[in-house]
């Protein structure tokens, strides 16, 4: 974005506000979510660190990385949007802080990491304790993360290069497009968007066509491939939720420059779109649709419900005595 379109998005903006029925409804539906969201991760969690069968599978050690990755990316997004309702603008370096931290980068490379496993997994099942240890887990997850902070940190030190000390003691309203204003910025980040998107795109088609053939010359087994197949295929689906997080930002710019009264309708729409929905998927590929992790969560949910009744019923027989 340039400063110019940059200058009329945060008029728009700051321009608009809602009615307090309005606002209320849409924070309440947004914390609602992140609660809701939270207590699934938190419990999924919670099912893996209770059980070193779990933790000692590559699957399940990538699966758990990206349900603390969108825990922690939904978090501070809620408390961003509840933030811009509250304060509308905030201090520059707080949120260089918040935004830096706020990545959606990591998800699609962890796709891949976990469509490559599959594809292990399915076509060298002999090979695959050799290939796929927690230790190469590890240091996959390791640089997946040190590529994902590449971005946001140079984006940082461009920022400080190029603006002025005074910038980062003024409020702003925080949003990507209009803390880090040099078109520099967009460049690159277009640059290393489009050449890790492309290769997380070939990664799954291949892993999916690989499986896919797997499925037609399988005698045995027939069952686990397409789970498989089916596992990569939602895969995809995510995938192309995740894209739109790098499509949006241009996309919601031009339109609340052609309808700038409706620019909270839009940012409230992309912000489900983009942040929300694809959140509801990693529960549902692994949490769900996985019977081994399936079966210990529903255990573990069972027993902390048993758990609160009997301490309900202790205190309970406490105040009567």
């Amino acid at each position: 974005m340039s400063n110019q379109s940059s200058g009329q998005t945060e008029g728009a903006v700051a321009g608009s506000k809602d009615s307090f029925s309005n606002a209320l409804t849409k924070n309440i539906v947004a914390m609602s979510v992140w609660l809701m969201l939270s207590i699934i991760n938190s419990s999924m969690v919670r099912t893996f660190l209770r059980h070193s069968i779990f933790y000692e599978n590559p699957r399940y050690i990538m699966f758990i990385c990206m349900v603390m990755n969108d825990a922690l990316q939904l978090t501070l997004v809620t408390a961003l949007y509840v933030l811009s309702y509250i304060f509308r603008k905030i201090h520059a370096s707080v949120c260089c802080l918040l935004v830096a931290v706020l990545t959606t980068r990591s998800t699609p490379l962890l796709l891949a990491g976990m469509a490559l496993e599959r594809y292990i997994a399915i076509c060298f099942p002999l090979h695959y304790s050799q290939m796929c240890t927690v230790q190469r887990t590890t240091v996959l997850i390791g640089l997946i993360f040190a590529l994902t902070s590449a971005p946001p940190i140079t984006d940082l030190l461009i920022t400080l290069v190029r603006e002025p000390p005074t910038f980062f003691h003024s409020a702003i309203f925080c949003d990507h497009s209009l803390l880090f204003r040099d078109r520099s910025i967009y460049y690159k980040n277009c640059v290393f968007d489009g050449t890790y998107l492309s290769c997380v795109t070939l990664t799954l088609l291949y892993t999916y066509c690989k499986i896919m053939l797997t499925a037609k010359a399988a005698s045995a087994g027939l069952a686990s491939v397409k789970r498989a197949r089916n596992t990569v295929l939602l895969h995809g689906v995510q995938l192309l939720l995740c894209m739109l997080a790098f499509v949006v930002p241009s996309l919601q710019a031009a339109l609340i420059s052609l309808f700038p009264r409706l620019s909270l309708e839009i940012r409230y729409i992309f912000f489900l779109l983009v942040y929300i929905i694809p959140r509801f998927l990693s529960p549902i590929i692994y949490g769900f649709r996985d019977e081994m992790f399936r079966k210990y969560w529903k255990r573990d949910l069972v027993c902390q419900k048993h758990s609160l009744v009997r301490v309900k019923a202790r205190s309970l027989t406490v105040n009567v005595t």
